[in-house]
């Protein structure tokens, strides 16, 4: 059975766990002191810190096993990156483990869990947890009379970032408003982020949550985006990340779309050396016609 919003049970669990241990709290000082939740999905071992976000990691891993359960279907649009949602082995702290499988496939992922090589065999090692220090959240609001003020627009997304998902503001570099289109840029590299801050990978992920109306937290429909007391219904949200290494992808696991793009500039370019080439060419002809008239006549003046 699905929780609210159309979230599985098993995921709204991880966040009402902390609200059902805060009533026991009240009979045990030194466990709300702690803020340490027994987190008994799917690692008996594992901890949620209800003071903060729950890992992407673990939520991801709480969604997939609702699905598995039979609670909903795999949502088409929980994730904007290629491979959509999958089973995420986790570390204990809740970070993504660097290399993910699926049976007998692997790959290698970055701190938001994003697939950052091609997909190959059980053989391929993963050396590193590569650090995604740049999210860049796009959104696109709906057909409007006249443009938002872009310093309200941007004055409402901070507050709300650093309020809502506790991230130092700090890490919020840009809220850029180019009508219809809504950027918001997130940036914090290894050595930026302090013990205790918030990643902002997990920020992401809870915000596209909540503008989509699927929000993580307990007992609430997401964010309502108000500006300058007027709503502004969002229509589009699209993540994209920069990891600290670059990906390592091949030509071949290139999408069709991005191939064909690639094949028409090419086409293009061998078009525009055929017609220089065939150009020159015929110029040559010409000029070598010209000389040859030329020397016919002064043959004929001579003569």
């Amino acid at each position: 059975m699905d929780g609210a919003f159309g979230l599985p049970s098993r995921l709204l669990d991880i966040r009402e766990r902390c609200f059902t241990a805060s009533d026991l709290n009240r009979d045990n000082a030194a466990f709300v002191t702690r803020g340490f939740v027994l987190y008994l999905f799917p690692n008996p071992s594992s901890t949620v810190d209800c003071s903060t976000l729950t890992s992407k990691c673990l939520l991801m891993k709480a969604e997939v096993m609702g699905s598995k359960s039979g609670r909903r279907e795999k949502p088409k649009d929980a994730f904007e990156d290629t491979d959509g949602l999958y089973d995420p082995e986790c570390e204990n702290t809740g970070a993504f483990k660097a290399k993910q499988c699926n049976g007998t496939t692997c790959w290698c992922v970055n701190t938001a869990g994003v697939r950052r090589t091609d997909k190959h065999d059980a053989d391929l090692k993963c050396n590193q947890l590569v650090r995604t220090m740049w999210i860049i959240i796009e959104m696109k609001h709906a057909e409007r009379n006249a443009p938002l003020n872009a310093e309200s627009l941007k004055k409402f997304f901070t507050d709300t970032i650093t309020s809502r998902y506790q991230l130092d503001g700090r890490y919020i570099t840009n809220v850029l408003y180019e009508n219809p289109i809504i950027t918001i840029d997130l940036k914090q590299n290894a050595s930026q982020k302090l013990v205790g801050d918030v990643d902002i990978a997990d920020v992401a992920y809870y915000f596209e949550k909540d503008v989509k109306g699927q929000s993580i937290f307990h007992n609430n429909a997401g964010i309502n985006v108000s500006i300058d007391n007027e709503p502004v219904k969002l229509e589009k949200t699209v993540v994209y990340y920069v990891d600290e290494i670059a990906p390592e992808f091949s030509m071949k696991s290139l999408t069709p779309g991005l191939i064909a793009v690639i094949v028409v500039v090419l086409v293009a370019i061998v078009a525009a050396i055929v017609v220089l080439v065939l150009t020159r060419r015929r110029k040559g002809k010409y000029v070598k016609a010209e000389v040859k008239e030329m020397n016919e006549m002064h043959r004929g003046l001579n003569a």
